[in-house]
């Protein structure tokens, strides 16, 4: 953590104010006699105000020395002139410079006592009509509600920013709810760790057997090993889990569980031998995705017997011979109503897609197609000649304000218009949207859904693919036939070493994969710089924006903390005629290549052609267009959507040189250099190694300790999820 800096001052002019977000830059008349720029999250501030600030110095590029505040003590104005000066500012709808200036002269330094407690004694004041005293006395209750809610937050060393999401949230009556159940800052929209938060409602006198204890802590472990991926959670491990969270014991835990029960917050049911405790809409989620996906399954689908001459037909228009399950995969296509087809590369999984969709137009039908991601969308189109969109733009996702869930305008209500809908890179689909996308296709949709089942299962909860394949309700053709143009690339042979577990062949002599051995972590990163930076560019052609550098993990040596430092000196080093925007411990720099870490569906984009839109998802990777140069906003590039930053978003956002293996599922990439050195043991398994291998499509540099590789390849242990939807599909109907 960096060293604070502590002044105290006297606000003396408010440079810049977003009211959105709270994003400040004022100049602070310091008790020295100093003028200093602070910046960062101070909604409503206004001079004459009083504040003791502590920071970090940074310099700026164009604005010079400021301090950008960490923690913040503010107090009112208390003389005269400050309080004339903090109202003549517009901290009052309705309160000019003149009309302060009588309100001041009349009551002194008992002003904003006034203002807020007997506002009707404005009347007194000469042109102050009792309207108008009414619309100044909101206006100021709801700037000291912000206020108050945020001193509040500071007496818990809560940010500033809190504030500003909460009354989002709430409105006005933010705080009263906070007070009323603090466990609301460890929800979805704030985020506070459950240890902070218990700790506040403790002090504020929350009794620790209370039923609102008990009931927020079990709801904290369903949410949070839904982050992990279970959809459920076993009525044992989680009170086990919950005790372990709050240190007691297990009655008073069971009780709490009990009355989520009765209200149906929780929903507990038997999944074969376990009983299953779920958050209600995961349980929604769950149910209507087997119910729909049953009723695609036993719909009829036109029995097409003409499919084998169809495929032949199809053959000779493509000037190809399919394999026998390719050939096959098309005709159950004709046949029927959900198809899965899966293999790993060079199986010829987009030739087969290819035929299908050729299929489905001679068959007359409208065809959907769409992929989880962006990029992976982009190259669906790509390979297909038809437009592809991410599921979430398929369904008309959008956000919903007061409920703050997404909403998708694409429902029972409002079906898809197609007769048939393929999804690429099913593995990376969680459940949620799943059952989005299933409410969302009229009866009798055709439905494929393509992927590779050996990669890693979606970041949201749920293994819906491996779910559906081991289900054995769905027709389902695997590809394993690697085709003998492909059998040429190293990548994908050592791809399907690796899943068969066995060690990739790490000899220099491949064509397209290499292997440098480096066992100590900083020449690991050194290679890598040099690599990305020099060698593939100048030896290789390929430039420095095709290659992407992958690591199991985010930490260590070699982790994407510190080789994105390293990379971003390398590649976009600092040059006078590019703005930086320091944000916390993070650079960010004109000309960087960043990276969404979490979904946000408020965030705005817009096209060159006018065309907008809401949305910005885990894993889109952008380029930095433009920095602010009063380091306000910044704005990016994805892909030909233009979205802007205000810097409360930052905490979304990271630099993407390098990224972990999870956040390039359903990317490809030209070139991918894989830093291969020890990480925790969760990350050292066979399927993140087979995921890294398989985003390459041109070349692969392995860079790290052999000894890793083979262990990665050897361990094919993988974590549990806790999904009903398989047990779901396979005794629906009984």
């Amino acid at each position: 953590m960096e060293e604070l800096t502590a002044r105290e001052g006297t606000v003396h002019s408010v440079i810049f104010q977003n009211a959105e977000n709270g994003y400040t830059v004022l100049r602070l008349l310091t008790e020295e006699g100093e003028v200093i720029t602070v910046v960062g999250c101070i909604p409503c501030v206004a001079p004459g105000e009083h504040l003791t600030v502590s920071g970090v110095w940074e310099q700026h590029p164009q604005h010079g020395e400021q301090l950008r505040a960490v923690e913040l003590e503010r107090t009112l104005p208390e003389d005269e002139e400050e309080i004339f000066a903090y109202l003549s500012s517009g901290v009052c709808k309705g309160v000019g410079p003149a009309t302060a200036r009588r309100i001041v002269d009349r009551f002194g330094v008992e002003t904003l006592d006034i203002l807020e407690r007997e506002p009707e004694r404005l009347n007194l004041i000469k042109g102050v009509t009792a309207r108008k005293a009414q619309e100044i006395a909101e206006s100021f209750r709801h700037h000291m509600g912000l206020r108050r809610l945020m001193a509040f937050l500071a007496q818990y060393q809560l940010p500033p920013v809190l504030a500003m999401q909460l009354r989002q949230r709430y409105g006005d009556g933010a705080l009263e709810m906070v007070r009323e159940n603090p466990y609301l800052l460890s929800g979805d929209d704030c985020g506070v760790e459950f240890s902070v938060t218990d700790g506040i409602a403790m002090q504020m006198g929350i009794a620790a057997d209370s039923d609102e204890r008990l009931q927020a802590a079990v709801t904290f472990e369903l949410s949070h090993n839904e982050n992990n991926g279970h959809v459920f959670l076993p009525r044992g491990k989680l009170i086990a889990a919950t005790c372990q969270l709050l240190d007691c014991g297990a009655e008073l835990v069971e009780r709490a569980l009990d009355g989520l029960i009765d209200r149906r917050a929780v929903v507990q049911e038997q999944v074969a031998n376990v009983e299953a405790c779920y958050l209600r809409r995961l349980w929604e989620a769950e149910v209507s995705a087997c119910a729909r996906l049953s009723a695609l399954l036993v719909a009829e689908a036109d029995e097409s017997r003409q499919a084998e001459r169809t495929v032949a037909e199809i053959e000779a228009e493509q000037g190809i011979t399919y394999a026998a399950q390719q050939r096959q995969a098309v005709a159950l296509a004709a046949r029927t109503g959900v198809l899965i087809l899966t293999g790993g590369p060079g199986t010829g999984k987009t030739t087969t897609v290819r035929g299908i969709v050729a299929l489905f137009r001679k068959m007359g039908l409208d065809i959907l197609l769409a992929a989880p991601t962006g990029r992976a969308a982009k190259r669906m189109s790509e390979l297909t000649g038809m437009e592809a969109q991410t599921v979430h733009r398929l369904l008309g996702m959008s956000w919903n304000e007061a409920t703050r869930q997404v909403t998708f305008t694409k429902s029972e209500q409002e079906p898809l218009e197609a007769d048939a809908v393929i999804v690429d890179e099913m593995s990376m689909v969680d459940l949620t949207l799943f059952s989005a996308l299933l409410r969302a296709l009229r009866p009798g949709t055709r439905l494929v859904l393509v992927g590779d089942a050996d990669q890693l299962p979606s970041v949201g909860a749920g293994n819906v693919f491996s779910d559906l394949i081991r289900s054995g309700k769905v027709e389902t053709v695997f590809l394993r036939e690697v085709f003998r143009q492909a059998e040429r690339s190293a990548i994908i042979r050592n791809a399907h070493a690796v899943n068969r577990g066995d060690a990739p062949q790490l000899s220099n002599d491949q064509g397209d994969f290499f292997f440098l051995c480096r066992r100590d972590g900083e020449r690991v990163v050194s290679t890598v710089v040099e690599l990305c930076g020099k060698r593939l560019p100048d030896n290789m052609g390929i430039p420095a924006d095709q290659i992407q550098v992958l690591t199991p993990t985010r930490k260590g040596a070699a982790g994407t903390i510190y080789l994105n430092r390293c990379l971003q000196e390398a590649l976009n080093p600092q040059q006078p005629d590019k703005r930086e925007l320091q944000w916390g411990d993070r650079l960010f720099r004109e000309g960087d290549r960043i990276m969404q870490t979490r979904n946000d569906y408020d965030a705005v984009w817009c096209r060159e052609d006018g065309t907008a839109g809401t949305g910005i998802f885990n894993g889109d990777v952008g380029k930095i267009l433009q920095i602010d140069p009063s380091g306000e906003w910044l704005a990016v590039d994805f892909d030909g959507r233009t979205a802007t930053y205000g810097v409360e978003m930052l905490n979304e956002v990271d630099l993407a040189y390098a990224m972990t293996v999870h956040k390039a599922q359903g990317s490809e990439y030209r070139c991918v250099v894989l830093a291969a050195t020890p990480a925790a043991p969760s990350l050292m398994v066979r399927g993140v190694l087979y995921t890294a291998l398989t985003r390459a499509r041109e070349l692969l540099v392995a860079v790290g300790d052999d000894a890793v590789i083979r262990a990665m390849a050897a361990n094919d242990k993988q974590q549990r999820r806790y999904s009903g939807l398989r047990w779901r599909l396979a005794h629906s109907g009984e």
